[in-house]
């Protein structure tokens, strides 16, 4: 398994080379020319949006909860419908226009701003999320070598944490879409591929729903364990929300503003909603048959299986694969968590480097400086995220990757999309709207984790439904009422 994996490492190295040799100046680094194809601009966004998670946590999600877990397909594949069939095609002729590089890039340039107000809280937020999402996705990293390899926790996380630094430095955006390319595919038939073998792999006298049923009649049913009740419809709604992260998330629409033109864009929607739809779905399969194999009736699957199911995957690859496929799924992991990782870098280090230094501090810059001043930001970031990974291993021991991930993920969709979605659908949207727009979502996040749940009379209710919906809501309002009645 480490051969493969050695192997695995050394092609994205040399990816991040390839890439450097066609680095020639800031648009360069940061969105590859704009002169993606769909192919590539389609399965980058998809593996940068899915991360570890997918792998992991839905995996786990799935053993944990059964049927209901398919509610997180159905949000994930609207919501990548939503953004590439009515949003895409609007938000990268509006950032040709403006010839955008970052997404604070247009907002910026959107408004005609006389000042950089917008820049600050964009650059500001993206730093701050991103550190907490890159967290969660280290953590992964030192999760998956330590379950699937036996190695020390802290050693895995530094060795993924090595490699992912050699290619962004290296190649910029362009080694992470190139190395998207590839990770993306091999996550996409590895999510394939084992449902389908574990499916021949039970014996042919087991009825598969009687067995669930038999389990937990909460597998089997789609509302959840209790069926249909307030509660567990709260639940639905916001494993549905996730979706909404996909409607202008920075990480995902730097893919719209560096792909080639619009024809692109309708060509690349059926490619990423398939592919969201299919390995999504791929995944909760993964892990109900995980756990229709391997927990009897009665039994907690936390105690076979990992906090939340996480440990479902290997366990299922150790039952069924020979050593050698096994590293190949270890690789996918990996690519999930990586492809996500080095993205989220590029752009909160490109929000820096062109929103803060450049177009506040220094003008003037030449590109030679502002590539080298991002990688050294793109490093600190980086050491930073590390700290907190760390941090978070020795506070919360109990953490779940599915709702680490998700906070994280949350706080960067809450700021940006709100604004991105009024930007592009209501020409009334004012900058002072828009600022309040990505400050309420920027401060409900946290709120609406930390605090609302403390709340006897509504904590419940708001930790089922979790915090991005509520937080959207509030940052949607924030935005209309303020560019409606404010002068």
């Amino acid at each position: 398994m480490e051969i493969i994996l050695a192997l695995y490492f050394s092609f994205l190295i040399g990816v991040g080379f390839l890439a450097s040799r066609k680095i020639y100046d800031i648009s360069d680094y940061y969105v590859g020319g704009k002169k993606l194809n769909y192919w590539i601009a389609a399965l980058s966004a998809r593996s940068t949006g899915e991360s570890g998670w997918l792998l992991l946590g839905v995996t786990g999600m799935g053993a944990v909860m059964g049927v209901s877990a398919f509610w997180i397909v159905i949000g994930e594949v609207l919501g990548v419908f939503l953004s590439w069939h009515f949003m895409a095609e609007k938000f990268k002729t509006l950032t040709d226009k403006y010839d955008s590089i970052t997404v604070p890039d247009f907002l910026h340039s959107h408004f005609n701003s006389k000042n950089n107000t917008i820049r600050i809280i964009g650059a500001t937020a993206l730093s701050v999320f991103v550190v907490i999402y890159v967290s969660a996705q280290i953590d992964i990293t030192g999760k998956t070598f330590e379950s699937f390899l036996g190695y020390n926790y802290y050693n895995g996380i530094l060795i993924g944490f090595g490699i992912v630094i050699a290619y962004i430095f290296s190649g910029g955006f362009l080694a992470v879409a190139w190395s998207d390319l590839f990770q993306g595919s091999l996550m996409f038939f590895a999510l394939l591929l084992l449902p389908v073998i574990a499916y021949f792999k039970i014996p042919a006298d087991i009825n598969i729903i009687d067995s669930l049923e038999s389990i937990s009649p909460g597998l089997i049913n789609i509302w959840g364990d209790g069926g249909f009740n307030i509660m567990n419809l709260l639940s639905v709604i916001g494993l549905i929300s996730i979706g909404i992260g996909f409607l202008g998330s920075p990480q995902v629409y730097v893919r719209f503003i560096a792909i080639k033109n619009t024809e692109e864009i309708k060509k690349g929607k059926l490619v990423a909603v398939l592919y969201t739809l299919l390995t999504s779905s791929s995944a909760v399969l993964i892990g109900i048959i995980g756990r229709l194999m391997f927990t009897t009736q009665g039994q907690n699957p936390e105690s076979i299986l990992g906090i939340s199911g996480e440990n479902v995957l290997y366990i299922l690859l150790i039952e069924i694969m020979p050593t050698i496929i096994v590293g190949i799924y270890i690789a996918a992991v990996l690519s999930a968590v990586m492809s996500t990782v080095d993205s989220l870098l590029v752009v909160a280090s490109s929000a820096v480097t062109r929103d803060f230094y450049q177009q506040i501090l220094n003008p003037k810059a030449n590109p030679d400086f502002l590539i080298k001043l991002s990688k050294q930001i793109t490093l600190t970031l980086a050491i930073i995220s590390l700290i907190v990974a760390i941090s978070v291993s020795f506070i919360s021991p109990t953490r779940t990757i599915f709702w680490f991930v998700i906070f994280g993920w949350s706080g960067i969709a809450a700021t940006f999309c709100p604004v991105i979605i009024l930007a592009i659908f209501w020409d009334k949207l004012t900058e002072k709207g828009a600022i309040y727009s990505m400050i309420s979502g920027f401060i409900c996040v946290p709120i609406f984790k930390f605090i609302i749940p403390k709340i006897a009379l509504v904590g419940p209710y708001i930790e089922k439904l979790d915090v991005l919906l509520p937080s959207i809501i509030i940052a949607i309002l924030a935005g209309f009422i303020v560019s409606k009645y404010s002068n």
